[in-house]
Parts: structure tokens; sequence; C-alpha cells
């Protein structure tokens, strides 16, 4: 029996979360695995109702947890919220209090959806494949931060901060991530800038003499930005920090035909993890059962595969996810073609739950 902490979110959130649900259903039965799911609050609709984005009872039930299945988070109804209290602070606080320190993006395209990806088939070459590590815990978004008034003028700073054994964690899981694929990392810094960036280059080669068998180089984030668009398949795992992590990881979700197929894990030290499509809340199309629920279905295989060990599940997911988009299927944001056979979040979660068999 597994525990799941289910936290719908905001905007789509509901509607793709209680699919990847459903989908979980069915692999209860098709491969005889229990869940035992628990559902919390987090974000703006934990805002509403008890006044902070992420309560103590919902830090708990993750806690308690085998894994965590998150939703989206955030929206125009709390923009004016205080900045120590807007819905994402939920994320934030779920990874600092579950100790998550690294996030796993595949990026991925298939070859059905050749025609919804951004750029042209002769930079594709038919296939997109690589993984962007962020490291999650550190950096500008946990450093120190203040506004300040000097001689009636308005200031304001954000401090980036990094350890070494922060980064440590992070690029060796980015070398045993490469080492199960084609033995090549690149650290995307800004080394010729900043401090914490010339500590990663260091940590990074000194973790690379226990992995001689991987290939390590480094970018600029600038020119890997470029690198991402013009050459993606120069890729295989790329490591980076909190804040470029978060910018490029978006970047290059757009490869796959759209963000709403993107999956994520976010792991740490134990089996526990938490586990997101990495698309925001989209309250413009909340409640018309037209988002693409993939990208939280894909997010459940790799909640089977990292957290709970279960991977002809997982791998049984992936397989169906490919099955519906080689049929044709497609959700109002990858329908490109005259082709394409256009469904709701509903038929196409269905789509995926039916082909799922061992």
């Amino acid at each position: 029996m597994y525990n799941i902490a289910v936290i719908y979110g905001d905007g789509i959130g509901s509607e793709i979360i209680k699919e990847a649900v459903n989908v979980l259903e069915k692999v209860s039965v098709t491969f005889d695995i229990k869940f035992n799911f628990n559902y919390f609050i987090a974000g703006g609709e934990a805002i509403d109702k008890v006044g902070v984005p992420l309560p103590d009872d919902t830090i708990i039930g993750c806690k308690n947890s085998d894994a965590v299945l998150l939703g989206s988070v955030g929206g125009p109804a709390w923009d004016n919220v205080p900045s120590a209290k807007r819905p994402e602070r939920a994320i934030l606080g779920l990874r600092k209090e579950l100790g998550l320190f690294s996030n796993i993006r595949p990026i991925k395209l298939f070859n059905e959806l050749e025609s919804a990806c951004p750029i042209k088939t002769r930079i594709t070459n038919g296939a997109i494949d690589f993984v962007i590590i962020r490291e999650l815990t550190g950096g500008i978004y946990f450093g120190k931060k203040e506004r300040l008034q000097k001689d009636g003028i308005a200031y304001a700073y954000d401090i980036e901060e990094y350890n070494e054994i922060e980064i440590a964690r992070a690029m060796e899981l980015g070398f045993a991530t490469a080492r199960l694929r084609n033995k090549h990392v690149t650290l995307v810094d800004k080394a010729n800038v900043l401090e914490t960036s010339k500590l990663w280059r260091e940590v990074a080669n000194k973790v690379h003499e226990d992995y001689k068998d991987i290939e390590l180089d480094f970018l600029y984030v600038d020119n890997a930005t470029m690198q991402i668009i013009l050459n993606p398949n120069s890729f295989d795992v790329i490591v980076t920090s909190n804040i470029f992590g978060d910018i490029i990881s978006d970047e290059a979700s757009v490869l796959c035909g759209s963000i709403g197929l993107a999956p994520s894990a976010s792991l740490g030290e134990t089996s526990l993890g938490l586990y997101e499509p990495i698309h925001g809340s989209a309250p413009d199309i909340a409640g018309k059962n037209i988002a693409n629920p993939i990208g939280s279905i894909l997010s459940v295989a790799m909640m089977l595969e990292y957290s709970l060990k279960e991977y002809d599940a997982a791998k049984s997911i992936e397989i169906a996810v490919k099955n519906v988009i080689k049929d044709g299927l497609r959700t109002k944001d990858i329908a490109k073609d005259s082709t394409d056979h256009l469904v709701s979040t509903t038929e196409m979660a269905n789509a995926i739950i039916n082909y799922i068999k061992k």
C-alpha cells in the first residue's frame, strides 16, 4: 500500500490531477498495486481557505506519504498578495520541508508531434531527448532578500548563495543520470561573472573524479539558452542552478510541442518525491475541459519509477501515452494538423487509460 498525497492546486490543477489519479486507479487494477490517496490544499486555494499558501497539515501529510502529486498553483487572483504569502511559496516551502534538492525534467519530442515543435525539422533531426537537472533548495530564491530606502531612493536585493554540499549532490545526480543515458553532462552557469558559478565549476570538476566515464563540459547560460534552440541534440544531461534551471527548463519544454506535455520529479535523499507537470495554473482555460493532462500523467509515471520502484507500471504509462499520440489524438495545445483528432482533457486521459496493460 502506497500513501500518495494529492494536491490539486489552482486553475486547471484539479482537472489534470483528477485524470492522473484515474491513471493510478487503472494501474492499481492492472498491476495489483494498492494506493491510498490523501488530499491536501496548497497555493491560492489554501490562501483563500486558511490564509497561508502552505498549511502545517499539508506539510505533515506530505512528509507521511510515499510520494506527492501536485497540480499547479497561483494565478491573477493572488497577484496582490504579499510576497511572503504568494501561492508560489507553497512550492518553495514543500521543496524545503521535504528536503527535495533536485528537479528532473525530461525534454522529449515525440516523432508524431514534430509539426507542433516551434523549431525547424532540420534542427530537430527527427528527435529531441535530453534531461535538465535543476538544483532546488539553494541559490537566489532562498537567499536573503530585502527592500529598503536610501536617501529617498528605493532599493532591493536578493542574494545568490551556494555551498559545496548543495552543488555536489546535484552534480552527483547529474552524473548518475548520464551514466544511464549517453554519458554526457553539461554544467550551465555564468562563471565569467558570478562567484557562485565559479564554485559550481570547482565542485563539478571535483565530483567528476568519481565519474571519469562521463564527459563533462560547461556552457554559460546565455549561450546555453541559444544552443537549446539551435542545437538541442547536442545535450544529454544539463545540470544547473535554481534560477537558471527555472528559466531554461521552461524554454526547453516548448521543444516538445507544448509545455502541457512536460512532467517533472523533485527528489531528495530519500525515496519521497514530489511530482508535477511544469505548466502553470492556466486560469483562462480552467473548467473548460481542454487542458492537456499528459504532463501530469507522465509525472505519475516518474513517480512510479523514482519513488515507488514500480518500473513495469511506469513503462506501461509511457507506452500508453506514445500510442495515443501515434493514434493522432490531440488536445488543443498540440493540435496543429488537419488530420489531428481534437479531444478534451477527459477524452485524452481515458484513451491513455485504455492502453495501460501488462
